[in-house]
């Protein structure tokens, strides 16, 4: 029993998670069985480290993770952050104010470095229900006062689709703008996405682009798709990472990674 690849990276909210932030016991028995074949498994997130680890513990993960659009590379079993890169507030500051000229105010979050960042929000700022935790902010001097990994903008009318393209027209050249999913549009380091962070992680595993097989559901996951020899996106994805996918499998609430990897190991 042999897959064509050494390296499968998934994806976590809408792709390896079902809607109620599970596993289902199929993936997690596809999954053993391609690590049993001696496949390696590399969860890429856009959750930073303290909104990850809950889950990985949970499934029993042990092993690399990158969280935080590519910014941190995380060893599981370990608990330890490898790597961690961090946005230059100055020009995340600059850039927002650029933004606002063009669209008006934002609402804000943020994530902070670390493992165990908080996650700041700010007046207005719509947070999705669930049990991650985050710390209301006033003051926008708060939101500067630490080292970030990411800083999340929403605006009262634009949709996320549209918000992000107005973002990457106007600072695209200051940092990287990435819609991660319903209500997260993102400012990253300029340069960074899920593929600079997971050729870093699959190189400290002996393994390259040409070893793996990538699953996701959001323009996010472009990058990483791009990245890997072989993309596979949810029935479930967004247009824009379909367009860019060599395969559709089914939807995160089907089993859409183990329809794939029960296939390849036959």
């Amino acid at each position: 029993m042999s897959l064509p690849y050494r390296l499968i990276a998934t994806d976590l909210d809408g792709t390896l998670l079902r809607d109620d932030d599970t596993v289902s016991q199929r993936t997690r028995d596809a999954l053993a069985a391609a690590t049993a074949a001696g496949v390696a498994h590399i969860i890429v997130t856009g959750r930073a480290v303290p909104w990850t680890r809950h889950i990985l513990d949970d499934l029993g993960y042990e092993g690399l993770a990158v969280c935080g659009q590519g910014a941190q590379v995380y060893h599981a079993g370990e608990h330890r952050l490898l790597t961690s890169l961090t946005l230059d507030r100055q020009l995340a500051s600059l850039a927002l104010s650029k933004i606002e000229a063009e669209v008006g105010p934002l609402a804000l979050a943020a994530s902070r470095d670390g493992l165990d960042g908080e996650v700041l929000v700010g007046p207005g700022y719509r947070v999705q229900e669930g049990p991650l935790p985050v710390v209301a902010y006033e003051d926008p001097a708060e939101l500067w006062s630490a080292p970030l990994n990411k800083v999340y903008i929403q605006h009262p009318e634009l949709d996320d689709d549209a918000l992000a393209r107005v973002a990457r027209a106007t600072v695209g050249s200051l940092v990287n703008v990435v819609m991660a999913g319903a209500g997260i549009v993102e400012m990253l380091p300029l340069g960074l996405s899920k593929a600079t962070g997971l050729s870093l992680a699959a190189r400290r595993l002996g393994l390259r682009a040409a070893d793996t097989i990538a699953f996701g559901d959001m323009p996010n996951d472009i990058p990483m798709f791009g990245w890997a020899a072989h993309g596979v996106a949810m029935a479930n994805a967004h247009e824009e990472l379909k367009a860019v996918a060599h395969e559709i499998t089914a939807s995160n609430e089907h089993d859409g990674i183990a329809v794939v990897l029960e296939r390849l190991l036959g």
